[in-house]
């Protein structure tokens, strides 16, 4: 297991050298082949951590930590297969080269943080992989170069640098709680927070929990630090759009569970699960109403992810082993299905030449296996059957109802159905409405197809079947997040 940890931390840094020294011809390939791989890396590490955490060094995997590098390392492998397509068409024009090297140089590292984060053992080398994240990402969207991109890129770095700032300080008040019972030497790892549990002084736990929530929430898009996240995913490059929902946002979220488990061990699980649902409820308000209205297709979907960060939030403040099993599922459904609707968008603006859910239409003649796929992956967003959305949702439903938050449980059942609303009338307009200047019948590439149907499989495989393997994993997760204490 150390090589694994140590390989999974590195191996994108050689597609990244390869960009960084000018390496067109091998950057697309090494790309792809490093995704691949980390991907395996990943899934290798499902028995080990399942009987407990693997460490090496400063590294560390536990079964929750798999979870999100999972949905990193899933969504960068399919990345990097899109990107060849992405790019591919643009191989002609002026500066291509040189984009594409910037593009790549890019991509990999953002995968590299975001591999990195959940990987870390301590408070502090987390809130650093999590800055990281936010200085590539922020490049990769100003990459465009049009002034709406530069605006997006800006807006998001003023944002994540102020909830940071105030992560940074949660991770202060934390290490200043540890250091009341660990002694000033003590360097903010998980388990010696988590095993003094009580012992530590209640007040600055409590407010270096809230500081992570407002902090590292601005990461992860929760009301009302979000504003930064429709300019993001709809002016980045499309893959990026893909990772920065998929992932970026659940890496983020992990570094919030990491103090909710801190809190939960030291104040008892109430406070801090109350915290979650309120933020968790008007996420899903906020994303549910917007929905309804959005007429710019990347920004629809950027406006989904806020939902579903919502519903991550309400999963864990339910606290029910149900509701936390489906908030771990749905990290990986969720990576899976917003790929594949962002990668299928991406095709949409392509054959299109715009963003307007008012101008697409005629969808499904146009694209024959992308405009299907997208419609697959709208339908698993929603959460219909047979994905691995409707499984995750359906248990933090049941484990909701359960522990008898039945007003909260009505209440997120009824924002999701007005979200479904929003994204079912805006594509069906875009794929079945016909259209008088639809273009030419035909797939730009079958590199932006491939990703999909991989997508497409592993929402299938989750909601009707996932892996035993899978499944220890996550009852082992729900053991770490405490569930039903």
């Amino acid at each position: 297991m150390p090589v694994v940890l140590v390989l999974l931390t590195t191996m994108p840094l050689v597609p990244a050298l390869a960009a960084f020294a000018g390496r067109t011809r091998v950057t697309g390939g090494l790309s792809v082949l490093t995704g691949i791989t980390s991907l395996a890396l990943a899934i290798s590490l499902v028995p080990a951590v399942v009987h407990g955490p693997a460490r090496f060094g400063f590294l560390r995997a536990d079964a929750v930590s798999v979870v999100f590098l999972l949905a990193t390392t899933f969504l960068y492998a399919a990345a990097a297969v899109y990107s060849i397509g992405y790019l591919g068409s643009e191989k002609d024009t002026v500066g291509a080269g040189r984009y594409a090297l910037r593009f790549y140089l890019g991509l990999n590292l953002f995968a590299w943080s975001m591999m990195c984060a959940p990987l870390m053992d301590g408070l502090a080398l987390l809130w650093i992989a999590v800055e990281i994240t936010t200085v590539v990402s922020a490049l990769l969207v100003a990459l465009d170069n049009t002034d709406r991109a530069a605006e997006a890129a800006w807006k998001y770095v003023l944002l994540a640098s102020a909830g940071l700032g105030i992560g940074l300080l949660a991770t202060i008040v934390m290490y200043y709680a540890g250091s009341t019972v660990l002694g000033g030497s003590y360097d903010l790892a998980f388990a010696p927070l988590l095993a003094t549990g009580a012992a530590l002084p209640h007040t600055a736990v409590q407010l270096a929990y809230v500081l992570a929530v407002v902090g590292f929430g601005t990461k992860v898009g929760l009301f009302p630090v979000h504003t930064w996240l429709p300019d993001a995913h709809s002016e980045a490059p499309t893959p990026v759009s893909a990772m920065l929902s998929g992932s970026l946002l659940a890496v983020s979220f992990y570094a919030l569970l990491r103090y909710y488990q801190v809190a939960a061990a030291t104040l008892g699980p109430s406070f801090p699960r109350t915290v979650l649902l309120v933020f968790g409820v008007l996420s899903l308000l906020l994303a549910a109403l917007y929905l309804l209205e959005q007429r710019d297709l990347k920004r629809l979907l950027a406006y989904s992810s806020v939902e579903h960060m919502g519903i991550l939030a309400i999963g864990i403040g339910l606290g029910a082993p149900p509701a936390i099993a489906g908030v771990l599922l749905h990290v990986i459904a969720h990576a899976a299905a917003k790929g594949n609707a962002f990668f299928g968008a991406g095709v949409l603006v392509r054959k299109y030449g715009t963003k307007d859910v008012a101008t697409i239409r005629s969808g499904l003649t146009t694209l024959p296996w992308t405009a299907p796929l997208f419609l697959l992956a709208i339908l698993a967003l929603s959460a219909m059957p047979p994905f691995g959305l409707f499984r995750s949702e359906f248990q933090i439903v049941a484990g909701g109802l359960g522990a008898a938050h039945n007003t909260v449980t009505v209440v997120l059942v009824v924002l999701v159905t007005i979200a479904f609303l929003g994204l079912s009338v805006a594509t069906t307009r875009m794929l079945f409405v016909p259209g008088a200047d639809a273009p030419v019948r035909g797939e730009p590439s079958g590199w932006m197809v491939a990703p999909m149907l991989a997508g497409f499989a592993v929402l299938l495989v989750l909601g009707i079947h996932p892996p035993a393997d899978f499944a220890n994993l996550l009852a082992r997760g729900v053991t770490e997040l405490g569930g039903g204490t």
